[in-house]
């Protein structure tokens, strides 16, 4: 699946849409074009005939067949600093599968004429933005009009997922490596989730691996964790709340009555705007049935009551009634530091309030400062590194439409340029001016 397993994925995962990607449906059209033209040079055994070129004047050009051209092409980014690329086995897949060219009806499928070096995904590369120093993550030899069409796809996604990846990556480096929820796919087409989960996926790896962490990932989709076995995970919504007549507490003692208790118990408590009151009123109602399940032996039943989290996801227009209007307005809208304090502050301290029994007294404090405070709503890692320096008590950031963020330090667009030609057997450079070979001491020869 990755560098962390040393397994590649292949079509079983990806179901590509072989036929169509075959005929150049999903490729810029000036690629199908040269691919036609250069089959018909092939054709009528055409050999060049120009005066304007750029080889060795030792090796002869009379012979060569340009519909049959031979080259080496690499793939690469110059996104600034490091990247985490993620969304080469797709694009490997794609070569496999549908390198080659058709008569009539008839596909004739090339792909083991080629020879492929390629890196993991999870590797990392980096790139000051220099085009003449960077590091491919895909290399490929043979014949040019086998495989050009599938330049566009290829490109396409390894910029989408290595730009999920390593936006996620800065992301968790912001966070300390606290946990954050991918939250991501209400601003996109559905389409996408399975490629952009596993981006996620690939990235809290990363970051697992270069900070010998444990965090553990949180998708919210069943699509965003089918290439990989993740599964979606998620609570209650505003409009849960809603068809309770806005009486949060009354949406979750319902939910927990009535979902898997595998499922975590985050109440989203920012409904009313007022996200102390509505925590400790769920929390409190949470704790009683919790108790009274315990009391009557039923400790199955009791994880049920077992409140995980509270979220506030205040809109960033409203401030919240627990926040005195001091200092500048503006950061006392949406969720800021001061709501996150008051919500904690409130947790750890309501429990001496509740009439409950006095043996109940101990378990009480415990289980309300074990609720952990979920954050959301315009998180990227400017606020959280904000919020991190202030030591703000959030337990957990849930991050969304920052994640496929592309301008300027989060460009991760990918390129591929043919470097070499081959002519008589021998290797000639023949990049564009401005690019040359390079190479990546992960790339590992494929087939």
């Amino acid at each position: 699946m990755s560098l962390f397993d040393g397994k590649r994925l292949d079509n079983e995962t990806f179901k590509l849409d072989i036929e169509r990607m075959r005929k150049g449906w999903y490729t810029d059209k000036y690629f199908t074009n040269i691919t036609i033209m250069l089959e018909k040079l092939s054709k009528l055994n055409q050999s060049f005939s120009g005066s304007n070129f750029r080889i060795p004047e030792n090796l002869r050009v009379e012979e060569i067949i340009n519909g049959d051209i031979e080259v080496e092409m690499q793939w690469f980014t110059r996104r600034h600093g490091h990247t985490i690329v993620v969304g080469v086995d797709k694009a490997l897949t794609m070569l496999q599968n549908c390198c080659g060219y058709w008569e009539d009806d008839n596909f004739i499928d090339t792909s083991e004429n080629l020879k492929v070096w390629a890196i993991q995904d999870g590797c990392k590369v980096f790139s000051d933005g220099d085009p003449l120093n960077v590091k491919p993550v895909i290399r490929v030899q043979g014949r040019y009009r086998d495989f050009a069409i599938l330049e566009t796809p290829t490109l396409g996604i390894l910029t989408r997922a290595s730009r999920v990846a390593t936006n996620v990556y800065q992301t968790l480096i912001a966070s300390k490596g606290k946990p954050v929820l991918f939250f991501p796919a209400r601003f996109d087409l559905h389409e996408v989730q399975a490629a952009d989960g596993y981006a996620y996926n690939i990235a809290v790896k990363r970051f697992n691996h270069d900070f010998a962490n444990q965090i553990d990932t949180f998708v919210s989709t069943d699509a965003q964790g089918d290439w990989w076995g993740g599964s979606g995970g998620g609570t209650v919504a505003h409009a849960a709340i809603a068809a309770f007549l806005g009486d949060t507490a009354e949406a979750m003692i319902n939910f927990a009555k009535l979902l898997p208790a595998r499922i975590p118990r985050i109440a989203l408590v920012d409904f009313n705007n007022d996200c102390v009151t509505d925590s400790l009123k769920v929390c409190k109602e949470m704790f009683k049935n919790y108790m009274a399940e315990l009391s009557s032996g039923n400790e199955e039943e009791a994880k049920r009551y077992i409140l995980y989290g509270v979220r506030l996801d205040t809109s960033g227009s409203l401030r919240d009634i627990s926040i005195n209007p001091i200092g500048d307005p503006v950061l006392d809208l949406g969720v800021n530091p001061r709501l996150v304090f008051n919500v904690r502050q409130a947790l750890d301290s309501d429990w001496q309030f509740w009439d409950i029994r006095p043996e109940w007294k101990q378990k009480a404090k415990k289980y309300c400062e074990q609720v952990k405070i979920v954050v959301s709503g315009g998180f990227n890692p400017e606020k959280i590194s904000r919020f991190e320096k202030l030591s703000v008590p959030a337990d957990i950031y849930a991050v969304g439409s920052y994640l496929f963020d592309n301008h300027g330090q989060t460009v991760t667009d990918f390129t591929a340029d043919v470097v070499r030609v081959k002519i008589n057997g021998t290797w000639v450079d023949m990049a564009k001016i401005g690019r040359k070979q390079m190479d990546n001491p992960d790339l590992e020869r494929v087939w």
